[in-house]
């Protein structure tokens, strides 16, 4: 019971009125705005269809220079990409150096510097040099591949208000029909005067009361505004989520990995005791630390590789993870323990010497073993350029920011004092069940919750909140799989970013509603103040849809792009020699979203 039923039975009683013109031009009007509407959606859709033909189809092998589909290269296979060339598969670099695009994965438009050992995703443009990387995802299970896969799947989930309006609908339409049904049989049942003025009146009211601008209303803005945030590196898993990020009051952040770079150095590292030398410690805390992906290991297997101490993470066994505490792990035949503080009453460690309270550095690490203190060592971290903006544009926005951190209160507070004291509230020291207790307390007293993280300890946090975020470039697959949102870059001044968009959604699904149900009465309102024109209605019913089509596919467009982003990108390129934070702020995406919508 859809639109073409509801039209076929206006055409069929002009014919029956024989007022041929009146059905003739019904019939024009409904196909020209059929046609008006499959090229708007068309406009729609190829966004989609582009982000799905990001990566190519084919790839070269750097051996033999011979050229293989994608579907065919299986992991760890060594592949070319040259000069011009977009990387076709996920992958790491062996060898070679070059700047890489990443404007269609994550937004930024800055090129990224690619060496040996250096991350490149499939999807991405190779700028200016040659690079052989070995592929560490196979062509299903790249990043774009991800990125297309769950933007269909978003366009799947609906949101609250279209599951209304579509439960409404199913019942609405019939219901009309036995309206209008009603309208022109009850005159003639009390032989009421000027039948055809009743019949006219009932197929006005038949077209007029079609809902298919109010359907439309909804799944068209939802589905624009989850391309828009695809193409700028920003994942959202349905329109229920979106719905959920336009009403968010509290935004919660992790510490190490999303505030701060979570790229550490290792201040100093001493051993406690006579038992082990500090070689030998180092040997075990690094080859331990290996089999970990937290952003505290890479910086503990640098400083052993530094210390000509190669890791040997094959040498470990029984390795185990105490989310917010720290790892066990086996080796030489000692089960040592590598932590924070916590992990000491795991390892029924007591004792702690005064040593620690004189190091250098913000996070305080402890090494245990046979129930005793054998080493401590301490690590610096940094606050993202641009996590202090991103905090002030979501107070801007009237939501309160808070951190919860499973750090120490140290480096909490150095955090905090390097963003220059503007987050509200700082929890520190807190495992992964005490974030979840906070978030709960967060969401009684101010409303809904917006949790960033990136660990694999964030996880019950990130679902537990009305929307998670996960660092998508660096974060755990854990932390990917249980948030809402997955951020494909790392900087989080794109959080705010997806807040107003999100809000700007609401505001043009409720313009959308309204104009659908405001246009639908005016015409009944005419009608049965004496002017019931048949074609009025079929042109206020198509006119509308398509008004509410062409209306939500302005969230394609970035808001006040044009001159300005012109400008300012014009700017950004004549200062190329340029990193500065006022750099990045003009770099957002301006210049590939302006190519996007235009």
């Amino acid at each position: 019971m859809d639109v073409n039923i509801l039209m076929l039975i206006a055409v069929a009683g002009a014919i029956a009125l024989k007022d041929y013109s009146e059905a003739g031009f019904i019939v024009f009007l409904f196909t020209i705005a059929e046609w008006l509407e499959t090229r708007a959606c068309g406009k729609a859709t190829a966004g989609m269809s582009s982000l799905m033909s990001m990566a190519p189809q084919n790839a070269v092998l750097a051996e033999t220079g011979q050229v293989v589909a994608t579907q065919d290269v299986k992991i760890n296979t060594v592949i070319a990409v040259k000069a011009g060339e977009v990387v076709p598969i996920d992958g790491v670099v062996v060898d070679g150096r070059s700047e890489v695009d990443e404007s269609t994965l994550t937004g930024e438009s800055f090129p990224v510097s690619k060496q040996a050992d250096s991350q490149v995703w499939a999807g991405t443009l190779n700028i200016d040099g040659y690079i052989a990387m070995r592929t560490t995802a196979m062509a299903d299970n790249s990043a774009v591949a991800k990125m297309a896969r769950l933007v269909e799947e978003a366009q799947n989930s609906r949101s609250s208000t279209q599951r209304l309006i579509d439960t409404c609908a199913k019942y609405y339409t019939p219901a009309v029909i036995f309206m209008s049904a009603a309208v022109a049989v009850i005159p003639v049942c009390v032989r009421a005067r000027n039948l055809r003025h009743w019949f006219e009146l009932a197929l006005v009211l038949l077209v007029s009361a079609c809902p298919c601008a109010l359907v439309l209303s909804t799944p068209v803005a939802t589905f624009c505004a989850l391309l828009r945030a695809a193409r700028t590196g920003l994942l959202i898993k349905g329109g229920d989520v979106l719905e959920s990020l336009a009403s968010i009051k509290v935004a919660a952040f992790d510490k190490t990995g999303t505030i701060t770079r979570g790229e550490f150095s290792v201040e100093e590292f001493q051993t406690v005791g006579e038992r082990v030398s500090k070689q030998q410690l180092i040997y075990w805390v690094s080859s331990i630390e290996s089999r970990s992906s937290h952003p505290m290991a890479s910086a503990l297997v640098g400083y052993a590789q530094s210390n000509s101490v190669e890791p040997k993470s094959e040498n470990v066994a029984e390795f185990q993870i105490y989310p917010g505490e720290g790892i066990y792990g086996e080796i030489d035949g000692e089960g040592v323990y590598v932590g924070n503080k916590r992990i000491l009453a795991r390892a029924s460690c007591q004792t702690v010497p005064d040593i620690v309270e004189h190091m250098k550095g913000v996070t305080i690490g402890y090494v245990a073993c046979n129930k005793e203190l054998i080493g401590v060592f301490s690590l610096s971290d940094s606050c993202r350029t641009g996590s202090a903006e991103a905090i002030k544009e979501l107070r801007s926005l009237g939501i309160k920011s808070v951190m919860l951190t499973g750090d120490s209160t140290a480096a909490a507070t150095h955090a905090q004092n390097q963003l220059g004291n503007i987050l509200a509230e700082v929890h520190a020291e807190l495992l992964p069940e005490d974030k979840v207790r906070i978030l709960d307390e967060l969401k009684a007293r101010d409303g809904p919750t917006l949790m960033i993280g990136d660990g694999m300890n964030d996880a019950p946090a990130l679902a537990k909140a009305d929307v998670g975020v996960s660092m998508g470039v660096s974060g755990s697959a854990v932390a990917m799989e249980t948030s809402h949102i997955t951020l494909m870059s790392n900087d989080i001044r794109r959080i705010p970013k997806a807040i107003k968009l999100a809000r700007r959604t609401h505001r043009t699904i409720v313009v959308n509603i309204v104009f659908s149900v405001t246009t639908k009465l005016a015409i009944v309102a005419l009608a049965f103040a004496g002017h019931p024109l048949i074609w009025a209605a079929v042109l206020a019913d198509v006119g509308t849809c398509l008004l509410v089509i062409m209306y939500s596919m302005l969230l394609l467009r970035e808001k006040g792009s044009g001159k300005v982003a012109k400008k300012c990108c014009a700017s950004s390129h004549s200062k190329k020699h340029e990193h500065s934070t006022s750099h990045h702020h003009c770099s957002n995406g301006h210049q590939h979203e302006h190519v996007s919508a235009a």
